[in-house]
């Protein structure tokens, strides 16, 4: 059962943003900051009325005010702060030797092939390789359990998890909540595309871990509920866990799961600042009355505004809440880059208590809202991250395996699910546990990396000299194109896979259709970015005609190859084939 929030009703409206909505002005607002205010915000007053449920993992786990704050100070910290690699704690330590010679060798009596750290989206990861017949053990530092507000998927992606075992179909109509179509992308009244099946399921993340877990239990895994990683000693023959409460496990492999915040991650890029930020605030809210029966993919209301003297570009998601039929989602998020002047979550729910009801057509006042919902979501051009250990693999947000663009962890976890559990399972069975070995499991992805360009095309630039309409002029003629060149084109790009052939086809009809907005495109982008994504889709390209061409032609010989052989090119076809989208089939 979703828990119930208490549902209240905040009786204030602004004149100022209803009138500038009414007569359509185009006009970028500076809002004062609630850091230099001593009165409480609109957002504490309201997030103080509601009451909170219990904190749990992933991300959008905590919902009240002070996980807010506590969530702005991290942001702030890491905006403000310098690189400093000597101030990083070591979580991870090479230690020369084995581990059955050492003094140490009664502290672990129980040995896992696998010891998985989080469990929010670890668990899927950990009932696929218990499927497998390995020994898994997962470290949570809170109770295992799913967040109330819903992950939004399709059920293509769903039904991945069907394929490998992990749910059966019968489990999949249990833990949908919600299903909706048309879904909508629109860029500030200049036209809508309607699209079907893309994101339109409703699926509560509290039935689907009750459910995967229950599986994961079943099958003989061991769940460390309650308890965080300490620290990690890698022996020349295993992994030694050390956890806050004492207790020490032994594994022959770790997976980071801990997601962007891991702190195996950090030390690994040595306290290095993120490329980009992705902001998200948003509410689920009872009081829709009408059309509460489709969706906005991407959605932008306005042209750039600023925060202060920050510019920021703000894009909306809106979904149907399987909580009540009058229940709805609604997202706005930005990308920032990371510096101290970019705004902070709390001054965006400042934005949004204004815009949202504008965007929505409802008066804040004729809604009740249910839960306030806020994240921050770090990317890395060097992304997905290799191994930097023996027996440690980064897997999910940890490793950067999601779309800079989307930041969609579940989605991008059912993708890639298949190929992660059979790649952990032929290392753990080949003993290929060192770093160049687990390094082969998340290789470079071209279509990944080529998704930068998008990140920073949509992100709003004091420097750029493009005009405040310029990104929704943009984004509108990418997604216009993508439209008259039919659904093969449309529905990949909208599920986070990039594919050689749909984006040449793109670019070549807005340059076609649209020449006049080439120069802008280079003042917003900058030259040196375009310079670095044009690799990046030229390996794009040549991971296409590899696997399309070669994989056919080898896949044979690599069978009679010796094992560790067989691993490493077992591994250069998926990442062909998944680094060139070429996973993604098309549905006609």
């Amino acid at each position: 059962m979703l828990l119930q929030f208490p549902r209240i009703k905040f009786q204030f409206s602004s004149p100022l943003v209803n009138s500038s909505f009414r007569h359509g002005k185009r006009r970028r607002k500076t809002v004062l900051s609630p850091r230099a205010s001593t009165t409480p915000s609109r957002t504490q007053r309201i997030m103080e009325k509601l009451s909170s449920s219990e904190e749990v993992g992933g991300a959008g786990g905590a919902y009240s005010y002070n996980a807010l704050k506590r969530l702005d100070q991290i942001w702030s910290n890491l905006s403000s702060s310098q690189s400093n690699p000597d101030k990083v704690p070591q979580v991870v330590t090479k230690i020369t030797g084995s581990f059955n010679q050492s003094d140490s060798r009664e502290a672990s009596r129980t040995f896992y092939d696998v010891i998985i750290c989080g469990g929010t989206l670890g668990i899927f990861v950990a009932t696929a390789l218990s499927l497998k017949g390995l020994r898994v053990g997962i470290v949570e530092r809170n109770i295992l359990k799913g967040r109330e507000q819903e992950w939004n998927i399709s059920k293509k992606e769903m039904l991945e998890l069907v394929q490998i075992g992990v749910l059966s179909e019968e489990e999949i109509d249990y833990v949908i909540t919600s299903e909706f179509n048309p879904n909508r992308c629109g860029f500030e009244n200049k036209g809508e595309i309607w699209v079907e099946n893309i994101l339109n399921l409703g699926v509560s993340p509290a039935k689907l871990l009750e459910v995967v877990k229950k599986r994961f239990i079943s099958l003989g895994g061991k769940l460390f509920e309650g308890r965080s990683l300490e620290n990690i000693s890698i022996y020349d023959d295993v992994a030694i866990l050390a956890l806050n409460d004492g207790e020490i496990l032994s594994s022959r492999l770790v997976i980071d799961c801990m997601g962007n915040f891991s702190p195996i991650v950090r030390q690994i890029r040595g306290g290095r600042k993120p490329d980009g930020m992705c902001l998200v605030v948003g509410t689920c809210c009872n009081g829709f009355e009408t059309n509460n029966n489709k969706s906005d993919v991407i959605y932008s209301s306005k042209s750039v505004r600023n925060i202060r003297n920050s510019p920021v570009q703000y894009f909306w998601e809106a979904f149907p809440a399987g909580s009540g039929v009058k229940d709805r989602t609604t997202y706005m998020f930005t990308y920032v880059g990371v510096k101290k002047e970019s705004p902070l979550l709390e001054e965006l729910l400042e934005e949004y208590w204004d815009l949202m009801p504008a965007y929505q057509g409802v008066p804040l006042e004729d809604l009740e809202i249910l839960r306030v919902i806020y994240g921050i979501f770090p990317t890395y051009r060097d992304s997905p991250l290799p191994a930097a250990f023996d027996r440690v693999l980064q897997v999910g947000d940890a490793s950067g395996i999601q779309s800079p663009v989307s930041f969609g962890g579940f989605g991008s976890m059912t993708r890639h699910l298949n190929r992660l559990s059979t790649g952990i399972y032929e290392a753990i069975s080949g003993d290929f546990l060192d770093k160049d070995s687990l390094s082969l499991i998340n290789p470079y992805m071209p279509n990944l990396s080529a998704s930068w360009l998008f990140q920073r095309a949509m992100s709003a630039r004091s420097d750029s000299g493009v005009s405040p309409t310029f990104i929704n002029e943009l984004l509108y003629a990418n997604f216009q194109s993508m439209q008259k060149l039919g659904d093969s084109v449309l529905r990949p790009f909208l599920q986070d896979v990039i594919q050689f052939g749909p984006l040449v086809k793109t670019l070549g009809l807005v340059m076609i259709s649209r020449p006049q907005i080439l120069p802008s495109i280079f003042k917003q982008v900058g030259v040196g970015v375009i310079l670095n994504w044009s690799v990046h889709f030229f390996m794009l390209g040549y991971y296409t005609f590899l696997s399309s061409f070669v994989d056919p032609l080898i896949t044979q010989w690599i069978e009679g190859l010796p094992k560790r052989d067989k691993y490493i090119w077992r591994r250069y076809l998926e990442a062909w084939k998944y680094g060139a989208g070429l996973d993604y089939q098309h549905e006609e």
